[in-house]
């Protein structure tokens, strides 16, 4: 029930709307994939961390909550199959549901890199997500998409051209 009321709301914060007058100019748009992981749902850090991505002009452009299987686990994270801690990839981010959220902006997918910040959060500078909220390299809040062309691919892994906006 949660979930729904939750994608409900996201739905409610988005523009419906095609790109407002701010985006029409001759910057390069991008789109690019943020999953919200168990960590960031199950401490209600959510809320705060999509409040950092909107303040910086980034729109909403889908969104769902899952909860993710391991098949699809293993195509999203195929270059750690083969790693000893795989299986502690699927244990936690099969744990509980996720959301999964397409933000949309100039050069959306370096800004959203930058505001997460590196992987591991021990190391993270205060002022990144990753920083102030994550805990560890793999309890890191959110995974966000490297460079345009995984965004690409990440995005149509989990939505539909139907389910963008």
């Amino acid at each position: 029930m949660w979930q729904r009321v939750l994608f409900l709301f996201l739905l409610a914060l988005a523009p419906c709307h095609h790109l407002s007058a701010e985006y029409q100019g001759g910057n390069e748009m991008e789109r690019t994939l943020v999953i919200f992981k168990p960590d960031a749902v199950e401490q209600g850090r959510v809320g705060a961390i999509l409040a950092r991505f909107e303040a910086a002009r980034l729109r909403i452009a889908g969104a769902k909550v899952l909860r993710l299987k391991e098949e699809i686990l293993r195509e999203h994270y195929s270059h750690l199959v083969d790693e000893p801690f795989f299986g502690n990839i699927v244990a936690y981010m099969s744990s509980t549901a996720v959301l999964l959220v397409v933000l949309e902006g100039e050069n959306a997918v370096i800004r959203v890199r930058e505001m997460v910040g590196p992987t591991d959060s021990t190391v993270a500078p205060k002022g990144t997500i990753r920083g102030d909220f994550g805990e560890s390299k793999s309890r890191n809040m959110v995974h966000a998409s490297e460079d345009v062309p995984a965004a690409a691919v990440e995005i149509a892994r989990f939505f539909s051209p139907a389910e963008l906006f």
